[in-house]
């Protein structure tokens, strides 16, 4: 079993970057993220991060994450593939100066202190 070494910051950056990972799906999709793909999202930010989280946070992350996004998907910058790409820096990683992601970033924040 993985031992979670995600603090609250790293707990809040991976659910922001699901929440985008999700808004781009249903941008380019039309439906949510599958299971596989949310796993490979995951993966692919730890493995950028250097984090782990076990199981269960990952499970709760990735339903929290569809949660969110509902809210910033009927948004026009967030219904856009080409808004949301921008979102990112090279190698897929969220860029912090942008206004969206510290948007969807502080969402992420509160709705985690609410779920404790």
């Amino acid at each position: 079993m993985a031992e979670n070494s995600l603090d609250d910051e790293a707990r809040a950056e991976l659910l922001c970057y699901l929440v985008v990972a999700q808004l781009v799906a249903r941008s380019r999709t039309g439906e949510w993220l599958r299971t596989d793909h949310l796993v490979e999202s995951t993966r692919i930010w730890q493995g950028g991060n250097g984090a782990n989280a076990d199981w269960t946070e990952r499970v709760h992350l990735g339903a929290l994450s569809q949660r969110i996004a509902l809210d910033f998907a009927e948004m026009p910058r967030f219904a856009d593939s080409a808004s949301l790409a921008k979102l990112f820096t090279e190698g897929w990683r969220l860029d912090y100066r942008s206004l969206a992601v510290c948007q969807i970033y502080a969402t992420c924040d509160d709705a985690l202190h609410r779920s404790d």
